[in-house]
């Protein structure tokens, strides 16, 4: 018996992971349809004067139906699944966020079954690897290798995914394998206090300057409290909390309630800095590492910002000096010495997943306005780009080359869809047109911002409804939209824009 068969052996079950259904689940050998076959049945977004990014739009599907992959022979993968498109590996973090735009495409391809080759490969402790090589299914880290795993943002993704869907089948089998990998986590990335820990390349962010002099930057540690990682645990003791609600299974729950308030007191009583108000980085030594950098909006999507701090730490995303750069949102703050106008990898380079998370958080505390404003700035940037290059990149620069325009990072990888393809898909239907669906209540909320004529057709929405939602043009914010609403369901959708709501019952 190998050394490795004997470290497993002894491992201890978590009794979550022991329920794990997609551990020896049978493995799909469904054919991958093409982009081809499938446009007329993806949603079709309309935009009036905006070519260039409805044919981003586009690009960005027909790129993501390039990249589906089958499971090969005893890889352990379950599922078809969309490829990562960096290096043979499905990525933990990129997964879920692909799948964040991919959820639009179901009807077509199930791209949210991606996240089950993670569930199938789960360890009987819990422990699921950031990095799964694609050929044979084998971990590209050891599991307490510094790297090894994260971030752990699979609940919120299959959380966005239920409120498209209500998938309450779904809901079921992912619950187990999801709180076992909490539960694996909270036991080994945590330190005394509860708070968590991770490295450079276990927070995704690989070359930020957070950690004192001496550490590794991507691969250590540093014996510091890393604040994204302890809000994503955060955030997901929340979505846990609720999927338990909806599975009746809230008997399970009550540590994660600890947790949450535990880890709620902690972060706002030593994270954050009253006078700069910014959730930081703590060091060994107990000083902040005062680097303003985009994990720490995982505050808004965690709801852990009293409200009495909310004006004052998204203002920091208004500063010119700070995250308000031409192209926003940088990864860290403009004024940091490392800070690089070329973008610099995530010493100041523009993501999509990043950029994400911050629209979606300020959503949570009602900023929709500024949400919108910087989806638009986020979706120009990148639509100018591709009508220059015909493709969207991995990262972009928060600055204008000599040109004036818009451009790549430096560096960034091409045709990279990727999580890229957030930003002409999630963020144009969501953030720009400002479609939010809620399932579980049967509701879409459409907040209009738009004054073109605008909306979506073959948006689908439930089990099974299909949905046309256009809004024609108007001549001011305030005017009362237009609207045709559509569907092959009884829905409820709510309008919202500056000058009030309105409620419109649409379907059979």
């Amino acid at each position: 018996m190998s050394f490795k068969q004997n470290c497993e052996i002894s491992l201890v079950q978590n009794p979550h992971a022991a329920e794990n259904v997609f551990i020896g689940k049978k493995v799909e050998n469904t054919p991958l349809p093409t982009f081809e076959q499938e446009r007329n049945r993806l949603p079709s977004p309309v935009w009036q004067g905006h070519a260039d990014a409805i044919s981003c739009y586009w690009k960005a599907w027909e790129l993501a139906f390039g990249n589906l992959g089958q499971p090969q022979p005893g890889s352990g993968f379950v599922s078809n699944f969309i490829d990562t498109a960096f290096n043979g590996c499905l990525f933990m973090w990129d997964s879920s966020f692909i799948l964040m735009f991919g959820k639009y495409g179901s009807r077509s391809f199930d791209f949210q079954g991606t996240l089950d080759n993670f569930y199938a490969l789960q360890h009987k402790d819990g422990f699921i690897c950031r990095e799964i090589i694609e050929e044979n299914g084998e971990d590209r880290f050891t599991r307490f290798d510094p790297a090894a795993t994260g971030p752990d943002i699979m609940p919120w993704c299959e959380w966005e995914y239920f409120k498209n869907f209500g998938d309450m089948k779904r809901l079921a089998k992912v619950f187990p394998p999801l709180m076992a990998y909490h539960e694996w986590l909270r036991l080994n990335h945590t330190w005394p206090d509860g708070t968590y820990w991770s490295s450079g390349w276990g927070c995704g962010m690989d070359n930020l300057p957070r950690q004192q002099p001496g550490y590794v930057i991507m691969f250590s540690h540093g014996h510091m409290v890393w604040n994204d990682a302890c809000l994503q645990e955060l955030m997901n003791c929340n979505i846990l909390m609720e999927m338990a609600r909806l599975l009746g299974r809230e008997e399970e729950i009550s540590h994660l309630r600890k947790e949450r308030d535990n880890l709620e007191q902690v972060i706002n009583t030593k994270l954050w800095d009253e006078e700069t108000a910014f959730y930081y980085d703590l060091w060994k030594n107990g000083e902040l590492n005062m680097v303003k950098h985009i994990g720490a909006y995982w505050a808004l999507m965690a709801e852990a910002v009293p409200a009495e701090r909310v004006e004052r730490f998204v203002a920091h995303l208004e500063n010119e000096k700070e995250f308000k750069c031409p192209h926003r949102i940088p990864a860290l703050s403009a004024d940091h010495p490392w800070f690089g106008k070329d973008g610099g990898y995530w010493n100041g380079g523009i993501w999509a997943p990043t950029n994400y998370m911050v629209l979606g958080g300020l959503d949570k505390y009602g900023k929709f306005a500024l949400s919108h404003e910087i989806a638009m700035n986020h979706l120009e940037n990148v639509v100018q780009v591709y009508k220059k290059t015909g493709t969207v990149f991995e990262n972009y620069a928060p600055f204008p080359g000599e040109d004036g325009k818009a451009r790549p990072g430096n560096p960034a990888k091409g045709d990279f869809v990727g999580w890229t393809g957030l930003v002409p898909i999630a963020v144009l239907l969501e953030h720009v047109i400002g479609i939010k669906p809620d399932a579980e209540k049967n509701t879409i909320f459409w907040h209009i911002n738009l004054l073109e004529r605008h909306g979506v057709e073959r948006y689908p929405f439930g089990k099974s409804a299909t949905l046309t939602l256009l809004c024609e043009e108007r001549g001011s914010k305030n005017e009362e939209p237009q609207v045709t609403i559509e569907s092959t369901e009884p829905v409820t959708v709510k309008l919202i824009w500056d000058g009030g709501t309105k409620v419109i019952k649409a379907g059979k």
